[in-house]
């Protein structure tokens, strides 16, 4: 389902193993083998000689923090910025950064202060900092015509970005499963979910944090948790993984972070291409109460949601999301 933010008024609120290893590897392990998709294969890395950053470092900001990133490909290639979720890092975008590099794009991914290798902030764990961090990555690699992509908390984190950056910075903005333009519910937003949900997420991390981040990974947030689901225990796993890397005390901050902050005004004054892409079975960012009403908000705006696709669909089904976002970026 396609739509722009000037039609959408008439639509209804829904609720590698590659030949290296041998033959012999990929019979034993079937699951595998059907799983590689040619549309989620990327191509063979571009050759550029002396041309290529494919590194990782950090940067440190004002207030001393270091944000770790990783900087891949071309540096004189269309940069494209991935901004991960909530409690994760750079690394739940692996399938698209192999995908984009091997369509010949400078591809970049941090981790959130609080997450991943980054610093364990105490401070600091709310979206104006989480959008000044970005800022002082982009002018570290000095990135012109960016492409930013943000998946869940990211979505906000880059809006809130976008907003705000500097002219000539920022060439198009994309929001998967993202949580703008506000996700608690209020007078003004009788839709979203009541702040007794968040602080069961705080309650919860709280009580036993590595329980509750398997169960968010194993349950909703792939939708194994529905009939019939293919679970990935490895996929749970990798979950699990990364947001055990981040900090307690950034994790609890971030739920108010992504849960309280209202980006209506950055939805609305935002002027560059603005992508939404939405799983309709979404069950930790529930579609009625922001992408369909996030496309309203956008000058630029086009919407795509996908039937019966979970929050984490960039994981579970790559060879769908990878090729829409590449038409988008080309377009």
């Amino acid at each position: 389902m396609t739509m722009t933010s000037d039609d959408h008024d008439g639509a209804s609120r829904r609720n590698v193993v590659t030949s290296g290893l041998g033959l012999a590897l990929m019979s034993a392990i079937p699951s595998l083998s059907a799983s590689i998709s040619s549309a989620a294969t990327p191509k063979a890395s571009p050759k550029s000689p002396g041309d290529s950053t494919m590194s990782s470092g950090f940067v440190t900001t004002k207030d001393g923090t270091q944000i770790f990133y990783k900087d891949w490909g071309p540096k004189t290639a269309q940069p494209i910025v991935f901004h991960h979720g909530w409690p994760l890092s750079a690394d739940d975008w692996d399938a698209q950064m192999m995908f984009f590099l091997g369509e010949g794009f400078r591809v970049i991914a941090h981790d959130r202060r609080g997450h991943g290798r980054s610093t364990q902030t105490d401070t600091g764990n709310e979206m104006d900092t989480y959008a000044a961090d970005v800022a002082a990555l982009t002018d570290h690699l000095d990135l012109k015509n960016a492409v930013h992509v943000g998946h869940s908390t990211g979505g906000g984190e880059v809006i809130h970005y976008v907003a705000r950056a500097k002219p000539g910075r920022v060439a198009k903005a994309v929001l998967i499963g993202a949580v703008p333009p506000i996700m608690v519910k209020s007078d003004k937003n009788p839709g979203g979910l009541p702040i007794e949900v968040f602080d069961g997420f705080r309650a919860a991390q709280n009580a036993n944090r590595a329980q509750f981040f398997h169960d968010v990974a194993a349950g909703p947030f792939y939708g194994f948790n529905r009939e019939g689901a293919k679970v990935s225990p490895a996929v749970v796993e990798n979950w699990w993984r990364q947001g055990m890397m981040g900090g307690a005390k950034a994790h609890y901050d971030c739920i108010k972070a992504f849960s309280e902050t209202d980006f209506t005004e950055d939805l609305k004054s935002v002027n560059v291409p603005v992508f939404l892409m939405h799983g309709e079975d979404d069950q930790i960012v529930p579609i009625a109460d922001s992408a369909l009403i996030g496309i309203k908000l956008l000058k630029h705006g086009t919407l795509k949601t996908y039937p019966g696709l979970p929050h984490g669909m960039c994981t579970t089904h790559p060879e769908v999301i990878n090729p829409d976002l590449l038409a988008f970026i080309k377009a």
